[in-house]
């Protein structure tokens, strides 16, 4: 079992930025490839970014690439999710989640634990 806890949501200004953290327990972290997605409301949960198990690589949205970054610290447990230029079409709850085995997964019936969400509002 991992448990991961996000942290880091708020309520920013269109052009600002936040930061996100996630923080992993339970298993070894660096098995898990770790993503963010986001859901708005009454829309389906969406693939955000993700970065491998190494944090070697990482992939993103086309919606968010360029603004977002996602980093992870197999030291510390933590994978992290820096937002720039954000835009109202950002706001969502935005969940951690965690792919054995894996080192890129971007639909989310392939990862095996999620967080909680931390909520995500970007005024205009």
């Amino acid at each position: 079992q991992v448990q991961l806890v996000e942290s880091g949501g708020g309520l920013v200004q269109a052009g600002g930025s936040l930061r996100l953290s996630c923080a992993a327990s339970g298993r070894t972290f660096s098995n898990y490839a770790m993503a963010w997605f986001r859901q708005a409301p009454g829309k389906e949960r969406h693939f955000v970014a993700v970065i491998s198990r190494n944090g070697g690589r990482a992939y993103f949205a086309d919606s968010v690439a360029g603004r977002f970054t996602i980093t992870r610290d197999n030291n510390k447990d933590t994978v992290d999710l820096q937002m720039n230029s954000l835009q109202p079409e950002d706001t969502a709850v935005y969940y951690c989640a965690a792919a054995y085995d894996r080192d890129y997964a971007a639909e989310t019936y392939e990862y095996d634990y999620w967080g909680q969400g931390t909520q995500v509002t970007v005024s205009s």
